[in-house]
């Protein structure tokens, strides 16, 4: 058996799979995110533990003979956040995390510092890592004078499951610290924020084994002493392993929350002007691009709730054809956007209404919004030498047909519908926690589900929507201008 842990923002789902890669059983339990001012966001590392030891519980409760028979065990966690510790190992302030944006002057003057995307082959985003600790340096000083150690959401969660320090590339290929390239961290861009290579953990790749389950642990759970935990993965790239999408010219469309345009690549090929992602993968000499839009199922859910009707109900009523996109254009830049604007100060625009706007008018433009920028994203993407054939469609919007139609059509690719299962970041997490395990090979054991169904772009409204990206295209410098 091989478990996976993956630590969302909103919860801790545990998966446990056979050797047969089949789900056995999972548990999750809740977090609550803190927002004490305007723009921060911010989690107890301790309720990291809880919620842990809570999903653990569960699957003792319910399946104590599997949970025994665990192997290996990997992990998947939520990116970029700031876990702050001092020497003895003790966290110093609530966790600073991917989606918050205080620390947005402190990364535009890294950014500003040519070795940073010269090296990371990124922008420095304001949720990234780095500029959270310069924003600690410049604010919280008499914090920042105790740091001895930061690690990043999953990581600290490992330091409890197996008593040590270490990392893995594709999760530290967020913090703006790690030269990306090279896969090994930069002294030149820690130095950028008053650190050096002790303030990081050690680093492993995510296929790896990166140590074994501490014995109190073990024994709390009825597990073997000798469980192995692997590096694992940030929670993309864990969806990448769980979707399959590995191998050079793979990809996956995600819509959840946030919107993410995932591409699997052989080589590292960043192209940070476009504000595209280029991070290591969490398989060996592998890396990945990735557009990111900030608000993806999160507009539908906004309109949703002024509206008095639920996600579904407001899908619905589009039923499933496809129709050309009306005279109402949606930009979903409801917290701002990184892919391709790097923009956390825009914000989400309705244009084109008029007396005749009614409510699925909105859905149908809130849904287009969204397609478009993923089309952003892909036609950044294609500017950082990747072009795609195909993408895999997973999170909670994809469950709309209307919404993958839309999708398909926007990007002129098809779009695949994985076989029910669950291939999410837990699993994922699993896989690679099986590949320590076992030391299988990656390429083997992380295949793509079966394709339930195939979305292809509709011919016929192609230049409706090629007509109507172009419009969507021209409003943001529209309103880059006056916006405050």
């Amino acid at each position: 058996m091989y478990l996976g842990i993956d630590l969302g923002t909103s919860g801790v789902k545990a998966l446990l799979i056979d050797d047969a890669q089949n789900p056995v059983a999972s548990a999750t339990s809740s977090l609550e995110v803190s927002r004490p001012h305007d723009g921060w966001s911010e989690q107890d590392p301790a309720s990291w533990i809880a919620a842990t030891e809570n999903v653990l519980d569960a699957l003792k409760l319910s399946h104590p003979k599997e949970l025994a028979a665990v192997r290996g065990i990997g992990l998947s966690g939520q990116m970029h956040g700031a876990t702050l510790l001092d020497q003895s190992g003790a966290v110093l302030r609530p966790c600073i995390l991917w989606n918050d944006t205080r620390a947005h002057a402190e990364a535009a003057a890294l950014d500003a510092n040519p070795l940073f995307r010269k090296l990371t082959g990124n922008i420095v985003f304001p949720g990234f890592t780095a500029p959270k600790m310069a924003w600690v340096n410049s604010f919280e000083p008499e914090i920042a004078c105790k740091v001895r150690k930061v690690l990043l959401p999953k990581d600290f969660l490992r330091s409890w499951l197996i008593g040590s320090f270490t990392s893995e590339m594709s999760d530290a290929a967020g913090t703006s610290w790690l030269d990306v390239g090279r896969r090994a961290w930069s002294r030149e861009l820690l130095a950028a924020t008053d650190m050096d290579e002790s303030y990081m953990p050690d680093l492993v790749e995510g296929t790896q084994v990166s140590g074994q389950l501490r014995a109190q642990i073990a024994a709390r759970w009825g597990m073997s002493a000798n469980v192995v935990v692997a590096g694992g993965a940030g929670d993309n790239a864990a969806s990448a392993c769980g979707m399959g999408v590995v191998r050079e010219g793979q990809a996956f469309v995600s819509l959840g929350t946030s919107g993410v345009l995932f591409a699997a690549n052989a080589a590292y090929l960043p192209n940070p002007q476009s504000a595209v992602h280029t991070f290591c993968h969490a398989l060996p000499n592998a890396w990945h691009q990735m557009g990111v839009i900030l608000s993806a199922t999160d507009s539908l859910n906004w309109l949703a709730s002024i509206t008095g009707k639920s996600a579904h109900e407001l899908t619905a009523e589009l039923d499933d054809a496809l129709m050309a996109p009306g005279s109402v254009t949606f930009l979903p830049y409801l917290a701002g956007e990184r892919t391709p604007h790097n923009d956390s100060a825009i914000r989400g625009v309705f244009d084109g209404l008029s007396h005749q706007t009614d409510r699925k008018a909105l859905t149908q433009a809130v849904l287009e919004g969204v397609a478009f920028a993923f089309r952003d994203s892909l036609e950044a993407l294609r500017q950082a030498g990747t072009e795609l054939s195909r993408v895999v469609a997973v999170g909670g919007g994809s469950r709309s047909v209307y919404w993958l139609k839309a999708i398909a059509t926007a990007l002129q690719i098809p779009v695949d519908l994985p076989a029910d299962g669950d291939f999410g970041a837990a699993f994922g997490a699993a896989r690679v926690g099986l590949i320590a395990a076992e030391n299988a090979d990656p390429l083997a054991v992380c295949t793509s589900p079966k394709v339930a169904q195939t979305i292809d772009p509709d011919t016929q409204l192609g230049p409706a929507f090629e007509h109507a990206y172009r419009r969507y295209r021209a409003l943001y410098p529209a309103i880059k201008g006056v916006s405050s």
